[in-house]
């Protein structure tokens, strides 16, 4: 019997499920504004066991949205991740978080998917799928203009969602171009096939070594004086 904590803390979002052999059990999450996933996260999954009646020595694995996202958001999820892997002495299994995000839209067949998230400015992290969800094109930093996704335009339709995609409204040509607005941020219940799948072939990760999926460094803004 296989139970997996699914941890999501690359946006707003904080997210946390519990799979058993690959069906969700219970997601809780809160995506309000002034929300600290610093403050929440563990609260949250101690109170998802709880209502799932495990024992956090019950769990087989542990998997964790890696990013591109929030640089806080990822440090405090992977490294909550890491150390009840090492507590229970059980497996870490990263999971992309465009993917996960990607895992939430149920295409069609001609569909090409461009999950991505916000980064600053006109700034986007984006991933390219098609409609079997394999990646065509992986995670990149992209300064949204009339010539990006150019050399998907015509291959089908493209499916842009994501808390990022509204800055591509009236600059990427919109033929054949649909707008998911509903679909903004990943959730870990998005999680479960994708780790599940992983934990089954075993692809885990190093936990010593392990590090969250930047794609940028981080940045900070000087205080003007």
């Amino acid at each position: 019997m296989a139970y997996l904590l699914h941890i999501e803390t690359a946006t707003t979002n904080c997210s946390v499920a519990l799979s058993q052999n690959g069906n969700l059990l219970h997601c809780i999450e809160n995506n309000e504004a002034d929300f600290r996933h610093s403050d929440h996260l563990h609260l949250f999954i101690e109170k998802l066991l709880k209502e799932s009646n495990l024992q956090i020595n019950q769990l087989s694995g542990v998997a964790v949205s890696i990013g591109p996202g929030s640089y806080t958001g990822l440090r405090i999820g992977v490294s909550t991740a890491k150390g009840l892997c090492y507590a229970c002495d059980i497996p870490l299994i990263a999971i992309n978080t465009l993917e996960v995000l990607a895992e939430a839209y149920g295409p069609v067949d001609s569909d090409l998917l461009i999950p991505m998230l916000d980064a600053r400015r006109m700034e986007v992290f984006a991933l390219v799928l098609n409609s079997k969800k394999e990646i065509l094109k992986p995670t990149f930093a992209e300064i949204v203009s009339s010539n990006s996704f150019q050399e998907f335009q015509g291959k089908g339709r493209l499916v842009f969602f994501g808390n990022g995609a509204h800055k591509c409204k009236g600059i990427v040509p919109d033929s054949k171009t649909i707008y998911v607005d509903e679909l903004q941020f990943p959730s870990a219940q998005n999680m479960i096939s994708r780790a599940t799948a992983k934990f089954e072939a075993n692809q885990t990760e190093d936990v010593a070594y392990f590090e969250p999926f930047y794609l940028k460094d981080f940045y900070s803004t000087k205080t003007k004086n």
